[in-house]
C-alpha cells in the first residue's frame, strides 16, 4: 500500500461542512464513495487537513489515504473529477512517505473571509453583505491583540473534542480587494468555527458596537458568550494550507 496525497478545491454551499454526518451530505462522503468507486475498493479511509463547517468553501484543501500503486496519475485525476459533482476538484495526486498525515503535518492554515457593501447577484452566494460602512481601522487595531494572545476559547464553540483552545496566529488583518473587505487570518491550528466567530466580533467593533477594551475584555473571558454572533458561512474560505518541505516540494 502506498500513501497519497490529494490537492483539491470546493464550494461547500450544498454541503453539511467536510466531515461525514449521518443524514447529511459532505465533502468527505461524496469523495469517499467516488474513490471506492475509482480504485474499485470495499474501504478507502481519506483523512482531510481539518474540518470546514456547513457552507463552508476550501480554495486549497489537501487529504491523504492509502492505496495500491497509481500506475497513471494523470488518468486517474481525469477519470475522478469526471464521476464527482462540478463543485467539487481535484487537482493533484502525489505519492508521499508512509508516516506522512495531511492533518497533523500541517504548519499552518490561512482562512479569508469575503464582505461586500454592494448589493450584487453574482457575489451573494460567497460574501457577507452589509449594506453599512465598516470601520476598518478600529477592526485591524484589534486584530493585534488576536496576535498577542494564545488562549481563543472565547471564539470555539463549547464541548469540542481538543486538548485545549492555545492557538499561534501569526497574521490577522483586513484589506480591500477591488469592492469586497477581506479578512486574512494564519494560524497553527483553529478551533470549530473561531473565524466566523472572531469576523462576527470585528465586524461588531467596525460597526461601533464594541470598543477595544471591550473586544481585549471578550478574549480574556474566555467565555464564548460575550462574543458576537459569528458570521456567516457563505463568506469563508480555507485559502491556503502549508507543509514542511518534504511535502511543499509537490505542492
Amino acid at each position: 500500500m502506498k500513501r497519497y496525497f490529494v490537492k483539491l478545491a470546493y464550494d461547500g454551499a450544498a454541503y453539511h461542512g467536510w466531515q461525514k454526518q449521518k443524514n447529511a451530505s459532505t465533502i468527505e462522503e461524496i469523495i469517499t464513495n467516488v474513490f471506492q468507486k475509482y480504485f474499485r475498493e470495499n474501504k478507502i479511509n481519506i483523512v482531510g487537513c481539518g474540518r470546514t463547517d456547513t457552507g463552508v468553501h476550501a480554495k486549497k484543501y489537501y487529504f491523504h489515504f492509502d492505496c495500491k500503486y497509481i500506475d497513471d496519475i494523470d488518468k486517474a485525476i481525469y477519470h475522478i473529477n469526471s464521476l464527482l459533482p462540478k463543485d467539487i476538484v481535484i487537482f493533484k495526486i502525489f505519492e508521499v512517505y508512509a508516516e506522512s498525515h495531511a492533518r497533523y503535518d500541517a504548519r499552518k492554515r490561512t482562512y479569508k473571509y469575503f464582505i461586500t457593501n454592494n448589493k450584487c447577484p453574482f457575489s451573494y452566494k460567497h460574501s457577507w453583505y452589509i449594506n453599512r460602512n465598516i470601520d476598518i481601522l478600529q477592526m485591524n487595531k484589534a486584530c493585534r491583540l488576536l496576535l498577542e494572545n494564545k488562549d481563543f476559547t472565547s471564539f470555539s464553540k463549547i464541548h469540542t473534542d481538543v486538548k485545549d483552545n492555545i492557538c499561534n496566529i501569526s497574521h490577522a488583518k483586513w484589506t480591500m480587494e477591488n469592492d469586497k473587505l477581506v479578512f486574512e487570518i494564519s494560524s497553527n491550528r483553529f478551533l470549530r468555527n473561531m473565524v466566523r466567530a472572531i469576523v462576527g466580533t470585528l465586524v461588531d467593533i467596525g460597526l461601533g458596537k464594541i470598543s477595544y477594551q471591550g473586544f481585549e475584555d471578550i478574549i480574556l473571558s474566555k467565555n464564548r458568550a460575550l462574543a458576537s454572533s459569528s458570521a456567516p458561512a457563505l463568506g469563508l474560505f480555507l485559502f491556503d494550507i502549508e507543509y514542511d518541505d518534504t511535502i511543499n516540494m509537490h505542492i
